[in-house]
């Protein structure tokens, strides 16, 4: 298998071909330390507008208890009106490769989810790498999932019907926040949803190699994203699997799982062989590989024909597992 660069123009879906060749790309310049890199790759961001109110929908944010020691955690909650109660929970955590997004990013998103399939969405707002690094953003994820556990009467959530779900870095964090708590113990997940999750710090993968180009999230990106999660030590030998899943040598027990990337995605490898090992460990998974899609490809054109199919099969089999019609 060839690990050279893909060029991303020829492979593209055409639907996609006009998004990525209006991007400029952004570079990473690591040389003068991780946190003037995050820096510089902040500061070149995309902007985007707040998502206006959604009809039906409410929004109320609610400051919780953070983990011991460290600040409460914000988790915004979106509830349809007039939904009966109990109801299925979805916990979301947004991406921004573990250094960039915040909860208001995935507004248009999380609500788009709340009215489509009848359910409450909570979304988390953790700390971000490099000035908070491994472990504040997962356990920061883990505070705000016990409050929705502990507040599920009050919040009219069933605990018997809570997913989680996070796209890339936030993939990744769901990932490993199945695996903390599948190990603590304290809250009961009954599916996680993982949409081009980065799981994997070693970039080891041919794919992780094949997807150098600056316009996408790439290897120079990944290896940046990484290295501030985990302070520089992105490959080494003891990393956990709470913060890299790939890592983990022990899947069973854990919640069945869907898992969908593009086949131009940096992520490709280490979300399939991930999805294998679920399999593997006797844990259900569905998993989605769309062609000539790249990281993100499927937010960026919204009205794509591919767009359209990916968000279709996703909350096809989030209704499915929350006892959906």
């Amino acid at each position: 298998m060839t690990t050279q660069p893909l060029d991303l123009d020829a492979l593209v879906d055409p639907a996609y071909r006009e998004a990525l060749a209006a991007n400029p790309g952004r570079s990473i310049d690591m040389s003068d330390g991780i946190q003037a890199a995050v820096d510089r790759w902040r500061a070149t961001g995309m902007q985007f507008e707040p998502a206006p109110p959604r009809p039906g929908i409410s929004v109320e944010d609610h400051f919780v208890p953070g983990p011991e020691g460290a600040p409460d955690v914000m988790v915004r909650v979106y509830q349809p009106d007039g939904l009966p109660k109990p109801a299925a929970a979805v916990y979301n955590i947004h991406g921004g490769g573990m250094i960039g997004g915040d909860v208001p990013f995935g507004d248009a998103d999380c609500m788009a989810y709340a009215a489509n399939l009848g359910v409450i969405v909570a979304s988390v707002e953790y700390r971000l790498a490099p000035e908070h690094p491994y472990p504040a953003p997962i356990e920061d994820c883990y505070a705000g999932l016990l409050w929705l556990w502990q507040q599920a009467d009050s919040l009219g959530v069933d605990r018997e019907r809570i997913a989680i779900r996070g796209g890339s870095a936030g993939g990744g964090l769901a990932a490993g926040l199945a695996l903390l708590a599948r190990d603590r113990g304290e809250v009961e997940i009954c599916y996680q949803v993982l949409i081009f999750p980065m799981l994997d710090d070693r970039n080891i993968t041919p794919s992780s190699h094949q997807i150098t180009d600056l316009r996408v999230w790439s290897r120079s990106h990944n290896e940046l994203g990484w290295n501030a999660y985990l302070e520089g030590r992105a490959g080494a030998d003891d990393i956990s699997p709470y913060a890299a899943p790939s890592r983990a040598t022990d899947l069973a027990g854990l919640p069945p799982a869907y898992i969908s990337v593009g086949t131009l995605d940096l992520f490709l490898d280490e979300d399939v062989d991930y999805a294998q090992a679920l399999a593997h460990a006797g844990v259900a998974v569905e998993l989605n590989v769309y062609p000539g899609a790249y990281h993100g490809a499927h937010g960026t054109v919204p009205g794509a024909p591919l767009s359209r199919r990916w968000r279709r099969d996703e909350y096809q089999a989030v209704e499915r597992a929350l006892g959906g019609e």
